[in-house]
Order: C-alpha cells, then structure tokens, then sequence
C-alpha cells in the first residue's frame, strides 16, 4: 500500500506541476514570475543556502526550464511548409532540446553529491599484495624515471608492492620492424628502460605485438602479475607516499568493489590556463569532474575508471577478462562492463597523484577527440540506458557521461543560428522581442545561476562554455566521423613533457579566425539591418546580441589559440623544505622553496654568491619522507642566483647519476599530497554569477587584442620567409 501511495503522490505532484509550467498567462505576468524567481534564487545563493533550500532554488529554477520548453514547442516553430525556415529551426530546437536534457542529467547527477568520504585504514597484518601497473608508449625515460621512482617509494611493505613498468614502445614487432630507424629506437629503448628498472628495482615487462592498445598493455601486465590489487598510474601520473594506505583500506570493506578511483592533479596548466594565464588563481577544468560530478556519480554507484590514480580489484577484472578494448576509451568501457556485473566502485575526493596534461593546444584537442571518440563508441556499442545489470540511476549516469561529447553538434547550431537571421532573413525562431525577454533570457539566466548552484567554486561562469567553444570546432568532425563509422577511431598517445620555445599562433589557429571574422561582419549586419528596417528592430536586437555574446566567446578563444612561450612544461610546486646546501665540499643551512620536475629553487643562508660562477656544481642535502632519519644528497647545478641580504636565492637543475637520485626528486615533488590539496583549495572561489560575468567580459576583450597582435605578426613572419625564399 505503501508503495501504491507513493506512485499516487508522484503522480500528483507531476500533475501539479504540469499544470504550472502549461498555465496560459500574459507576458506580463511571465516577465514578473520569471524576475521574482531570480531574485528568489540570488538571494538564497547570497545567503548560502544549502540543504532543502538549495534544492527549493533548483526546483524553481527548473520550473523556469520547463516553462521555456512548453513555450518554445508550442509558440516559436517555424509552419512546416516553410521548409527553408523550419529545417534550420527545427535544428535548433533539438539542440536546445539537448542542452535541456543535460541540464536535468546533471540535475541527477549532481544536485547533492556526496561528501567526501572519510579515510579508510588498512587492518594490521591484512595488507594485500599490490601490483603497480605504470603503461608506456614513448615517454622519455626521464619522465618515466621519477613516476617509478615515486611508486616505489610509496608508504607500504615492501614485499607487498611490485612497480611494473609495462612498455608498449620496446614490444618486439617494434624492435623487428622493417623500418630500420623505428627498429633501432624500439631496440634502444628497450635495453634503456630495461636498465632504469633494474636500477629502481622495478619491473620491466614489454609485449610481442602492439595489440588492443592501452588495454591490451594492460592486460598483459596482468597475465604476468599475481597481486590482488592493481594500481594503475599513467607515466606522467606519479603518486604521493599515502596513496595505497588512502585507498586500500575500502577493498577490506567491500568484498563486490572493484574500484577506487582518485582524482587527477596536474602540475601543470593545460593550454586555455596558460594563455589565458588563470592557472593559479581559477579553478581548473578538470576539478569541476573530479570536485563535484564525480562525486554525484559516487551517490548512484556509478564513479568510473578514469584510466590512472586509481586502485582495481584483480578478480573483478577477471570476471569480465580483464580490461575492455572494443572504444579507445578502455578506462570508462571497464567500470561499465564491472557495474553491469554487479561490481561497485567509490571515488576519494583527494588528490593524491600529480601528473602533465597537454601544453600545446593542438595536443589538448588530440587528447579531447581522444575522449570523445572513445565514449561515443561506448554510446554506440553498450549504450548504457540498455545495458543489462545497471541500475536506473546508474544508466542515467552512463548517459549523462557518453551524451556530454555530442555538445559540438548543439554548440555548432548555436553559433551559425542567428546568421540565418542576420544574412539570409530566414525566422527561424518566431517570437518578439518582449517573448525572448519574457521567456529566452530568463531561461538563459537561470540556467546561468543554475549551474552556479551545482557547480559554485569549482566552475566559474561562462568558463564551460568558452572550453566548448574553443574544442568544437575540431571536435564536430571526430565526434560525426565516429557517429558515420565507430570502429574507425584508433588508440593515440597524448604528447606529454611538451615545451613551447617562443610564443606563437597554434598551428590549428586559422579557423577561429575565419569564424571570428563572420560573426564581426554578422555585427555590423545588425547595425545596418536595425538602421534599415526599423519596424524589426526588437527581434534584429534580440538576434544581434546573441550573435555579440557568440563573438566575445570567439574573440577569448583567439587568446586560447595565441601560444605564449614557455621553456618548462612543469610549473613549479612550493614546498618550503628545510635542508642544506653544499659547494666546494662547504655546506650551508637551506630552505627549499618550490620545485618542479627538473629543477628546484633554494633560499641559502651565508654563502658568498660571487664566488660561484653559472653551472657550478653542488647538492641539496635533505631528510626523505621515508623517515628514516638519514639526510640524503641530490646532485644539483646552479643555474642562477639572486641576493637578497644574506640570503641568496639558488636556481637550480637536477643532475641526478644514480637511480636514487630519481628518488629523492620524486620525494621532493610527489611524496607529500597536502600539497596539492592546499594549491587547489587556494584557487577555489566563487566570484558569483555578476561579478564573473563582468571578469570574463574583461578576458575577452584583453585576449581578442592579443590574437589579434599575434595574428598580425605570424602573417609578417609568413611575408619574412617569402622574402628570404
């Protein structure tokens, strides 16, 4: 009975509010609801409402969604017999139609995530034994060396823990290639790695034949493996001393978990953060997944393998023959396949790895074609809201997640829409000025507000927009050609340890500056059209301003393609370490100010800088993270000095000889998490829907004059070369 009355309550309350959002009411009369439900919505954001009232301004946000909807379906389509205005429309209307649908997904998702959870500790005596899987492809051995070296310094037994470096780039089909000079690289390669190994006291496991990519790596590591556990750790994804004894422990809770997925740090900033120089002071792209949809996707059981930082249960892989291969997502098509047997999975809100994302940003959008690709395989051979074995909530997560990559259809329609307008007069959006007010921009800001709710601090505004923006362009033909053909798309390494030596347009820059150009001239059409046809004023200005916050993204994005020179692809982690420095066998008491993965910067007492001239030899002498409470020496070079008093400030490169160099460096960066806990909470503000509105309004303008001074002056190179030809 219980159950029948809560089915009739649902139905009722659908009923009501059915009755609500189809309620026949004058405009204005729509104008004042839709203004005393914003102002209902800022004042309980001001008063940093949460709980029940955090839902109730959802709630009412989303009345103002349904209410766009039934008015958009039922008052604003093109008639069908005007082909020419409905097809565009209609195109128009489904893409609107799917940005709703992802906004009641993420309502889902995350309109309460979960807390954090708390720390889970490992039993005395009950440590499992772990297998630590590091894949390779053609990272530089350097790189490789410090993520070994930090997986094996990680705080656990030691005759529990085995580090597998498992090397895709040394497999004998390479080595036996008939391309002598990939021949000789793999060969090279391959007794180089296998020597670092057997230097830090890994393992080194390389395969017969490149096949099934990442996952096909992987699982070979497993057929030669035995642990009950495997952490996996891309190669530039090195992890902190707690890792294990954070993550562990849950495995002893709950025999069905298969996972326990962290979150994905990065030292560096990716290519949007660094030109448009917001690293450390906005919160980054990737926090908004890891910060809080992750997190709604841990409530319904449904947080997924993200392809590194994360701990899986051996026998769980085995129940699906290890890790899936059919997409190029493998890490995603797992956690699917292990849910639909029944598996659980938990994700801890931690950071507990440090790694490198893209520097250039044609590597980033390499990686995002990557990504979306790869789930749109997923959407197409599992497709989740199907898939057998999955709960409800945990399809529409699976949903939520593959849909998201189909945004470059949608952003492409709503970037081309108002020319239409603008250059053809086809109305394909039949409504006045006083109904897109009443109806368009209310949706549009409370949308706005809305994803301020669920997203706050970890997303500030517009930023999710500019990011689509900015990868639609060469992600529609990735996301369409996997839509004509799934299986063509093939597994491809993203570029890592990239530098950019002086600053430059992106060499994938030239068509935000064809579509820049447009929606300018589309500007000075709306001029002319509201001079010229002063009788449609209201809707040419209606159609004219959509089509001017379409050219403020474009020109932002001119800034995002404006490379700006950067000799380090690491940025420097600050640490405050005390230590000693020494030169000419003369050691001097030390603080360790920041470090980066090739160098670190000492503030040294007493010593007397003129004495040492560039390139000057010497060691940082400092205590690991072990605790073993011997001081250990890293080999370093000055590269520069600064006095400042008595002290004088050291820069300094690593000079490491011996595989326990690696280590201490490893120690220096990596060891010690609360670091990057500390970082992240540093640039995690909510700057409010207003003031961030006016914030990114300033970025545009300033970033579309600097594409612009950078366009200018690639085409003086381009007249400079043809001079010299």
């Amino acid at each position: 009975m219980s159950r029948i009355g809560s089915v009739a309550a649902w139905a009722f309350f659908s009923l009501c509010v059915m009755a609500v959002i189809t309620l026949p009411v004058n405009l204005q009369t729509q104008l004042i609801v839709s203004v005393l439900i914003v102002t209902f919505m800022a004042v309980l954001k001001l008063a940093n409402a949460g709980g029940r009232w955090r839902l109730i301004a959802l709630a009412f946000g989303t009345a103002i969604v349904l209410r766009y909807v039934y008015w958009r379906t039922t008052s604003t389509l093109p008639p069908l017999n005007q082909l020419e205005n409905f097809i565009p429309g209609f195109l128009l209307y489904l893409a609107e139609m799917y940005s709703v649908m992802m906004l009641s997904l993420s309502l889902f998702v995350v309109a309460m995530p979960l807390p954090p959870r708390k720390a889970s500790s490992i039993s005395p005596g009950k440590f499992p034994k772990v297998d630590v899987f590091v894949p390779s492809y053609n990272e530089d051995a350097g790189l490789l060396a410090n993520t070994l070296a930090a997986a094996k310094a990680m705080d656990y037994p030691a005759d529990k823990l085995t580090v597998w470096l498992l090397d895709d780039g040394g497999t004998l089909q390479k080595r036996n290639s008939a391309n002598l000079v990939e021949a000789q690289r793999a060969s090279a390669r391959n007794a180089e790695l296998q020597a670092l190994c057997d230097d830090l006291g890994v393992r080194y496991l390389t395969r017969e034949r490149n096949e099934h990519a990442k996952a096909g790596n992987l699982n070979n590591g497993m057929l030669h493996s035995d642990g009950e556990l495997i952490a996996v750790f891309d190669a530039d994804h090195a992890p902190a001393r707690d890792f294990l004894l954070e993550t562990v422990g849950y495995f002893e809770q709950d025999p069905k978990l298969f996972l326990v997925q962290t979150p994905h740090f990065f030292l560096n900033p990716d290519p949007l953060e660094r030109n448009l120089r917001t690293f450390e002071k906005m919160p980054s792209e990737n926090e908004m997944f890891y910060g809080i949809i992750q997190r709604g996707l841990d409530k319904w059981n449904a947080a997924f393998f993200c392809g590194s930082a994360a701990v899986l249960r051996r026998k769980a892989l085995e129940d699906t023959e290890g890790f899936s291969g059919m997409s190029i997502t493998e890490d995603c098509e797992t956690a699917l396949a292990l849910h639909g047997r029944g598996w659980n999975s938990i994700y801890v809100d931690r950071p507990l790895i440090a790694g490198l994302q893209p520097a250039t940003f044609a590597s980033f959008i390499g990686q995002r074609s990557r990504w979306a690709q790869g789930m749109m395989q997923i959407l197409i051979f599992r497709f989740p809201l199907f898939k057998g074995g999955l709960s409800i909530p945990q399809r529409l997560c699976y949903m939520s997640s593959t849909l998201f990559w189909l945004f470059p259809i949608p952003r492409t329609i709503f970037l081309f829409a108002p020319l239409f307008y603008l250059f053809f007069d086809l109305e394909i959006f039949t409504a006045s000025g006083g109904e897109f007010l009443a109806y368009t921009l209310a949706y549009m800001v409370v949308n706005l507000m809305m994803q301020n709710y669920l997203y706050g601090s970890f997303r500030w505004p517009w930023i999710s927009e500019l990011y689509e923006f900015a990868q639609t362009v060469h992600l529609l033909p990735a996301v369409i050609s996997v839509l004509l053909r799934p299986s063509r798309p093939t597994f491809k390494v993203t570029a890592k340890d990239e530098s950019i030596l002086e600053s430059r347009l992106s060499e994938i820059a030239r068509p935000f500056f064809v579509i820049f150009a447009v929606l300018f001239v589309a500007l000075l059409m709306t001029v002319y059209r509201v001079y010229t046809e002063p009788y449609k004023a209201d809707v040419t200005l209606v159609v004219g301003g959509w089509n001017l916050l379409n050219l403020i993204m474009a020109g932002c994005v001119l800034g995002v393609v404006s490379e700006r020179g950067e000799r380090a692809a690491s940025r420097r982690v600050k640490v405050s370490r005390r230590c000693e420095f020494g030169v000419a066998d003369k050691w001097y008491p030390a603080t360790i100010e920041d470090v980066s993965a090739h160098g670190a910067r000492v503030q040294v007492y007493g010593i007397d800088a003129s004495t040492l001239p560039t390139d000057t030899e010497g060691g940082i002498r400092f205590e690991p993270y072990s605790g073993s409470g011997v001081a250990e020496t890293l080999p370093v070079a000055i590269r520069n000095k600064e006095v400042a008093g008595d002290i004088t400030i050291m820069g300094c490169r690593y000079l490491p000889q011996v595989a326990r160099h690696h280590s201490l460096v490893a120690d220096l960066i990596f060891a010690n998490s609360r670091q990057w806990s500390e970082f992240q909470s540093a640039r995690r503000g909510n700057p409010g829907l207003v003031r961030g509105t006016f914030w990114f309004l300033w970025l545009a303008l300033y970033q579309t004059s600097r594409g612009m001074i950078y366009f200018l002056r690639s085409l003086r190179g381009s007249e400079a070369q043809k001079e010299g030809a």
